[in-house]
């Protein structure tokens, strides 16, 4: 079994991090937790030696085995973590629990196991069952325990599964993710994070292997705002950008030196150039499924709804995606959005 602790004789293996951890010695205020220096450049660490040691969680637990949950899952547990994982549908837990991670039967019983429990759903409703359910993670929670939710959801929903949560006496972080399948599998994630700074410290060097980069916000709800409009941006960009591709094959022009042309200006995005090829031969592999898109779109337009926010464009691109919905796109990628520009042709 791998763990991020001397319990086994598997370092955990950090060298793609550009650092190397100095593992200390076991807390003995917890049998599950360890002391470790903070994950830093080899610079810092010099600079630094003086610096007092921080404790890590020993096991983790994650919840949610989707897209983009078990990419995540599976980078943990190539770093050398200890991971106890679950999901709806057993069998999404079978290739982790071959690389070594442990499997329980409810959230519940994950938290009550773990130290840190992370949990990727893919909506509000299934972010606050899995949360505060019959068998959810509360149950399970309990003083010195965290919870991480790195669900994309809006504020509303994530303080309450917080209240939930720190009503065991646990902390909470909501740390929804910027990036979708590639950077989930490259460990280039941007973490958006709020709530309990001292969880975010504590669960820093998981967020590190995890992702390349992670922003502390303050408190419960803005990391869910910052993320929300991240995704009404992004959501806006694809429908703009499938209207110019049709338009330049329509006037005669070849939609794949627009790709080319695009990638190569002011407005250049990693997303046009990566999704532009696969949309000129109609194909949407999904990396972000274009129901998700919707919701975040919908979440958004709340969202600037509550503060009285005009977004024409947004709200837009939401009515193109809820036409691509209605043609069963739902499970492509979001750039299959595209289809509904045809489909009105």
């Amino acid at each position: 079994m791998a763990m991020c602790s001397t319990f086994c004789p598997r370092i955990p293996h950090y060298s793609f991090l550009g650092a190397t951890p100095a593992i200390r010695s076991i807390s003995p205020s917890s049998p599950f937790r360890l002391s470790v220096r903070a994950l830093s450049s080899p610079a810092q660490s010099s600079s630094s030696s003086s610096s007092p040691a921080k404790e890590i969680p020993g096991r983790i637990g994650f919840l949610g085995l989707g897209i983009m949950g078990t990419p995540m899952a599976h980078n943990l547990i190539k770093a050398g973590c200890d991971v106890t994982v679950w999901n709806r549908t057993k069998s999404k837990c079978d290739p982790l629990i071959s690389l070594g991670a442990q499997y329980k039967s409810s959230p519940e019983e994950v938290a009550a196991t773990c130290d840190v429990t992370f949990a990727m759903l893919a909506d509000p409703e299934s972010a606050v069952d899995v949360a505060c359910g019959k068998h959810g993670a509360a149950n399970g929670m309990s003083s010195g325990k965290g919870y991480v939710d790195v669900s994309t959801v809006d504020g509303a929903t994530s303080k309450f599964i917080s209240g939930r949560i720190q009503g065991t006496g646990a902390l909470f972080l909501e740390a929804p993710v910027s990036g979708s399948k590639k950077p989930a599998e490259d460990g280039q994630l941007i973490f958006l994070t709020a709530g309990d700074k001292a969880l975010y410290e504590m669960v820093a060097p998981f967020l590190d292997i995890m992702g390349k980069s992670k922003f502390y916000l303050g408190d419960v709800g803005n990391g869910a705002a910052m993320k929300l409009v991240v995704n009404m941006i992004m959501g806006s960009m694809m429908a703009s950008f499938s209207e110019g591709l049709l338009l330049s094959e329509k006037v005669g022009l070849d939609p794949n030196i627009l790709v080319e042309v695009v990638s190569q200006g002011a407005i250049s995005a990693p997303m046009y150039s990566v999704k532009g090829p696969s949309m000129v031969r109609s194909q949407y592999p999904a990396a972000f499924p274009l129901k998700h898109q919707q919701k975040d779109l919908r979440l958004a337009l709340g969202l600037a709804e509550s503060v009285s926010q005009s977004t024409p464009i947004a709200a837009a691109a939401n009515e193109m995606y809820k036409v691509a919905k209605s043609h069963g796109l739902s499970d492509q990628d979001f750039s299959a959005v595209i289809e509904a520009l045809k489909a009105k042709q």
